[in-house]
């Protein structure tokens, strides 16, 4: 008996034989569903690159949020110093980077990169100035930068008197806290000369002021301050002075209110007695002025004035000379200034100190002796001079 017919329509293949077909059907064309297992892996593919990137993206902001966090902290904490204060010196054209490596080199505790890279983030690294600074305990990357953008310079300050004399004010400067010395050891002649003023008398040529200074400043620069000062004040004040004067020249004025600045001693009477002086300049009586004297005697003057000091001839004393003595006595303020040019409308020709400070005017010398006898307890010989 013949077994089925395996080629008819109805017949079973081989099992072998139908995955062989299949297998040549598949080779044979593209299978249909390969566009959309590619667009499967592409899409898995973008989307896994976007949240790659997305993650890095987060981390990268995560971790600028921790440094700025950490920044902005580290601009307040204090920074260590190596003493209660620190000199900072920044010279003209220093580079921020320099500024940086300066503050570091002063011995402040600080990575100089860091701090410069703090300069640059500030966006205020071009504007930090070039001067002497002092560091106090305390002072942040914050301050610090603070103070380097406004120049806070570390200074000190000097205060010149109202009728202090030259030797006074060379003294001063010598003992000034951290200001150079230059003058040390120039004699007055060349003082004048290192300040422009060749053959300029120093006496006087300084106005009296508190003057402001950054620490390893010079005396010679703080002394043509005070002197250009002293220009400003007496050309404004001779620009304004009274029309009748006995006066030539501005030089005679601060001349004249050097005086002034020493014989008062209550500002109320500063007008009047410029006013004493001005008259008898005016009928040609000498000034006889005890500060005059006691000017000419230089360092030889002990605190007491003698009568053979009123005798003793010096360019300066004005009981042996007529006029006014060739110099200022000292440093005349802007009231004594004032005084000289625009003194009170007064006869008086005397005056004599009435104990407290203020001052008895006379006009006659007969008024004057008896004005002596009472203020001056224990009377006395007739005075003639302008003051007692």
């Amino acid at each position: 008996m013949a077994g089925p017919d395996s080629s008819g329509p109805r017949g079973r293949q081989p099992f072998f034989l139908q995955g062989h077909r299949l297998v040549r059907s598949l080779l044979s064309r593209p299978p249909r569903s390969a566009p959309f297992i590619a667009s499967f892996f592409f899409r898995l593919s973008i989307g896994s690159v976007r949240r790659f990137f997305l993650t890095i993206f987060l981390l990268a902001a995560l971790a600028a949020l921790a440094a700025g966090a950490g920044g902005l902290w580290w601009v307040h904490q204090p920074l260590k110093l190596p003493a209660p204060n620190v000199d900072l010196s920044v010279e003209p054209g220093t580079t921020p980077r320099g500024i940086a490596q300066a503050v570091a080199d002063a011995g402040v505790a600080v990575d100089p990169q860091l701090l410069y890279l703090w300069f640059r983030i500030s966006g205020q690294d071009r504007q930090m100035r070039a001067g002497s600074y002092e560091l106090d305990r305390g002072v942040t990357p914050k301050l610090l930068l603070n103070i380097l953008v406004r120049g806070e310079e570390a200074t000190r300050s000097l205060v010149l008197v109202e009728g202090w004399n030259i030797r006074q004010v060379r003294a001063a400067l010598a003992k000034a806290e951290q200001l150079k010395p230059d003058s040390v050891g120039l004699s007055d002649e060349a003082l004048m000369e290192k300040l422009g003023r060749p053959g300029q008398h120093p006496e006087g040529r300084f106005f009296p002021d508190t003057y402001t200074y950054s620490k390893g400043s010079t005396d010679i620069a703080l002394l043509q301050r005070a002197m250009r000062a002293m220009d400003k004040k007496l050309e404004a004040a001779w620009a304004a002075r009274a029309s009748n004067l006995p006066l030539q020249s501005a030089e005679q004025a601060l001349i004249l209110a050097s005086i002034v600045e020493k014989e008062t001693g209550k500002a109320a009477d500063r007008a009047e007695i410029a006013a004493v002086f001005n008259n008898r300049l005016r009928i040609g009586m000498p000034l006889q002025t005890d500060p005059t004297v006691i000017y000419g005697m230089g360092t030889a003057f002990d605190g007491n004035l003698r009568k053979r000091d009123l005798q003793t001839d010096t360019p300066w004393n004005t009981y042996m000379r007529n006029g006014l003595p060739p110099t200022p006595i000292s440093m005349p303020g802007k009231a004594a200034l004032l005084a000289a040019v625009q003194p009170a409308q007064s006869k008086s020709l005397y005056f004599v100190s009435r104990g407290d400070g203020t001052s008895q005017f006379s006009t006659s010398l007969d008024d004057h002796n008896r004005a002596v006898n009472r203020y001056q307890r224990g009377g006395g010989t007739p005075a003639t001079k302008a003051a007692q």
